[in-house]
């Protein structure tokens, strides 16, 4: 299993929408409201076989109000 971050950056005032649309997709853990650059933080959780480019362009993305997204690959989870 691999976990990855998304941030995300909404079209103005589809914040709420984006999280709501977010939490029903399977691989998505949770999604987080955040101050500054971005305004969701989404944790997923990924078979490793998956392609993380092709699930963060074809299942995030797409998501209507999305307008900008920034992904961190994580490596290795402490205590």
């Amino acid at each position: 299993m691999q976990t990855i971050f998304i941030m995300v950056k909404c079209e103005l005032g589809r914040a709420y929408d984006v999280a709501d649309a977010a939490v029903g997709l399977e691989q998505v853990s949770e999604v987080y409201s955040t101050s500054g650059q971005y305004d969701l933080l989404m944790k997923c959780y990924l078979p490793d076989t998956t392609d993380i480019g092709h699930f963060v362009t074809s299942r995030i993305q797409t998501l209507a109000g999305v307008k900008d997204t920034f992904t961190l690959i994580t490596f290795k989870a402490f205590g």
